[in-house]
């Protein structure tokens, strides 16, 4: 039965391919497929989500994250397409493309979580910065197949590329001035200056209009898989990021109560402050935690809108509505996890480390592989070495350097950092 809530706007893709008659999968499957079996994918279970991959065996990773926020998804569009009036079985929006979406929307994160975020983008400031979206995009178009002879990505429909692309403002439109003249570089939130095309793919013929003219707004626009993948994501580490919190023994009954008491509660949030502490005294937040997944999947609701491309994909068409008491309650997690965890002197000082990492292995890249007469050490993989040379501009060489350091896992950062930097560490034998 054809799902007409797609049409062949959407299903084009970039570039053009179509899907074999023998292919029992449609072309969104086949993205979610491609997704799952890649390397860019598997590296995830070694970058950290919040605590440091490899800690303890049960701490969640980006790779563990990724598919917690993919299932949510996939439960969000299941519970729309059984509860709203709007959806029916022939119209609806479709679970295996939002899946794809929620695995694929961590990919571009580099290792030692935000930090590493942070880091690679006040070091590649000068040279169009660094932003854990934008390097998804350029992963999934030009890196995931990055082999001599291969194509270079996976040939995204537009409904895809517009399900990842959470922020769409370039780089060089959110550049401001500082008081004394000079560039004001942002902190996050675009894609690089030469993923335009892409943004115009999604645009397709049509030319957005003055309302999203400004950085806020473009990336304000998303697609309704967008937003259920950011919720999704919400969902996840705003629950989630407790239950590991409370493993951690960084959120306790103590720390619980002495926070709740320097803060400014309603009523609402005084209850859930008291559940909370309720279910980790009983031992059992795991299953309540568990429990609110479920809550915030029902809080969902589709509103319908018009505007930019309404007229042109149903994906425009419509906006999820999340319950405002449903919101309130992620927000106050988020919140806790911030101050309790993610603000404690303990991760502060292993997110230092891990942005000193980053800074002295990109230094290092720099010196010796940046140059365009390819002098300096060959510190850096044949096939590497080999895609730098290729580019013919300063911009293009540290991009290259960006994807090596940033496609790093946590483990692999530290090893590299130590065989450049400890005199003890590495043997000859290794470049064998």
């Amino acid at each position: 039965m054809k799902n007409t809530f797609y049409n062949d706007f959407d299903l084009e893709r970039f570039p053009a391919t179509p899907v074999a008659d023998s292919d029992y999968r449609n072309a969104f499957q086949i993205e979610r497929d491609r997704i799952i079996f890649s390397y860019p994918f598997r590296r995830l279970q070694s970058k950290t989500q919040v605590f440091q991959s490899g800690e303890y065996d049960f701490y969640r990773t980006r790779l563990t994250h990724s598919i917690e926020v993919a299932k949510i998804g996939r439960s969000i569009c299941e519970y729309l397409r059984a509860s709203s009036d709007k959806l029916n079985d022939r119209f609806y929006i479709d679970a295996d493309l939002t899946e794809a979406v929620g695995l694929a929307h961590d990919m571009g994160h580099p290792p030692f979580g935000h930090i590493g975020e942070r880091k690679l983008n006040q070091l590649m400031a000068p040279h169009g910065g660094f932003e854990g979206n934008g390097q998804t995009l350029r992963i999934l178009t030009e890196l995931i197949y990055e082999r001599p002879g291969a194509t270079k990505g996976i040939a995204p429909t537009r409904a895809f590329l517009d399900g990842v692309m959470k922020y769409k403002a370039l780089h060089r439109e959110c550049i401001g001035t500082k008081p004394d003249g000079s560039p004001d570089y942002p902190e996050h939130h675009f894609i690089y200056d030469e993923q335009a095309h892409w943004r115009s793919s999604i645009f397709g013929s049509e030319q957005p209009p003055e309302e999203l003219s400004t950085p806020k707004a473009l990336n304000s626009f998303k697609s309704i898989e967008c937003q259920v993948m950011d919720w999704a994501d919400d969902t996840a580490y705003s629950l989630n990021d407790i239950v590991d919190g409370i493993h951690a023994r960084y959120i306790n009954v103590g720390s619980i109560t002495e926070w709740a008491a320097g803060q400014d509660l309603d009523a609402t949030q005084t209850a859930l402050i008291d559940k909370l502490c309720q279910v980790i005294r009983e031992d059992r937040y795991e299953s309540h935690f568990g429990a609110r997944i479920g809550r915030f999947v029902h809080g969902c609701t589709l509103t319908p809108r018009s505007g930019f491309l309404s007229d042109r994909t149903n994906r425009h068409a419509f906006d999820l509505t999340i319950a405002a008491d449903v919101k309130a309650e992620s927000a106050l997690y988020k919140r806790i996890a911030l101050d309790l965890i993610f603000r404690s002197p303990q991760l502060q000082q292993i997110e230092f480390k891990g942005g000193h990492i980053l800074e002295k292995l990109f230094s290092a890249l720099c010196q010796n592989c940046a140059n365009a007469d390819g002098s300096g050490l060959r510190i850096l993989p044949l096939q590497i070495q080999e895609l730098i040379k290729q580019e013919t501009t300063t911009t293009g060489r540290h991009r290259r350097l960006c994807d090596f350091t940033a496609g790093l896992t946590d483990s692999l950062a530290v090893r590299t950092y130590k065989r450049l930097y400890d005199p003890d560490f590495g043997s000859i034998a290794e470049l064998l």
